[in-house]
């Protein structure tokens, strides 16, 4: 059963937006997991997208945000996991097409690349956007 609406995670490289996007799903009531890493010391992104992604996989949550430097690595690294669908967003109007037509269910973003003010608006748009189905559907089972 799921417990949690959202997993977050970052390593030290999206700490500071992780902690400012924890403030934003505080604000809305939307359930979050605080998976880490919970400071600015060096630790290793793939561990944290692992652990998120399994999560999503295992149905003990609905969705997932990532953050490391440049939200590339984060991406990468979920996307290993059968099932997950990263995307890597720096933009709302991505974040709306991938949850549209991709149907992503996490949302991987970059600190060093994208301006705080803009990653929490793509928050907001990848939060608020539905997949379409249809025919995005049958290119979702294409790519599973």
């Amino acid at each position: 059963m799921k417990n949690i609406q959202i997993v977050i995670g970052s390593d030290h490289g999206g700490f500071e937006y992780k902690e400012k996007i924890i403030e934003y799903l505080k604000s809305e009531n939307i359930s979050y997991e605080d998976i880490g890493t919970y400071s600015k010391d060096s630790c290793d992104y793939p561990e944290i997208a692992q652990k998120a992604a399994k999560k999503i996989i295992n149905n003990e949550a609905d969705k997932g945000i990532l953050i490391c430097g440049t939200g590339i690595g984060m991406s990468i690294a979920a996307n290993k996991i059968k099932g997950i669908r990263a995307a890597h967003c720096t933009d709302t109007f991505s974040a709306k097409a991938s949850r549209a037509h991709n149907n992503s269910n996490i949302l991987c973003l970059g600190q060093r690349i994208t301006g705080e003010c803009i990653a929490l608006d793509i928050v907001k748009t990848w939060l608020n956007s539905a997949f379409e189905g249809g025919r995005h559907q049958i290119r979702v089972d294409k790519i599973e």
